[in-house]
């Protein structure tokens, strides 16, 4: 249970990390942050002790008392909201370029997709957000190790690294509904395709 996901609040009520209960408990403890309830009021240690006391849900057992587990946090101090980069992963490529070849513009299988390199390795070419896209396996085999106007072929949009905004990048395994107030994903879907458009 101590390593389940909480959300993290800047003071502003962004969305800017997420971090574990026992992270969370110690930041609640050292009065460095509040606890969020679905209804956004706002709870200090001592507080959330007595809510926690008259309430069922997840609870944390201590010799001396039961605690609820928190779901989202909210730093007292801490009101920026920290540089980010949209990971780079095989996954935020697929997401970036919407599960679509980049040079027929078809929408095949994922299993039919795969990751080229528009300035081939083997010519000098990296491994960045913008040398690669998604590309059917009947266009990667027709562009081999050739750039794409040898090949006859055109890039539907150029890749680049996606742009990171406050909420995004959250996909996680756990995911609760109290944080969709927070994390909005589809605006980042959203937003990431004006940026290609």
């Amino acid at each position: 249970m101590l390593n389940q996901s909480v959300l993290v609040l800047n003071r502003s009520w962004l969305a800017i990390h997420v971090c574990d209960v026992k992270r969370a408990l110690t930041l609640l403890a050292l009065d460095l942050a509040h606890v969020v309830t679905e209804e956004f009021e706002t709870h200090d240690f001592q507080s959330w002790c007595e809510l926690s006391q008259g309430v069922e849900g997840e609870m944390l057992r201590t010799p001396r008392l039961k605690l609820l587990v928190p779901e989202i946090i909210l730093l007292t101090h801490y009101n920026d909201v920290p540089p980010r980069r949209v990971k780079f992963s095989r996954r935020n490529i697929f997401e970036r370029d919407r599960f679509t070849c980049q040079y027929c513009n078809r929408r095949p299988a994922r299993s039919e997709l795969s990751i080229d390199h528009v300035v081939p390795r083997s010519r000098g070419g990296s491994t960045t957000w913008s040398n690669v896209v998604l590309a059917c396996t009947e266009c990667n085999a027709r562009k081999r190790d050739h750039f794409p106007h040898e090949a006859g072929m055109h890039l539907q949009r150029p890749p680049r690294e996606p742009a990171w905004r406050p909420g995004s990048g959250f996909r996680l395994a756990v995911r609760r509904r109290s944080w969709e107030r927070f994390v909005d994903t589809a605006y980042w879907d959203l937003k990431l395709h004006e940026d290609h458009t």
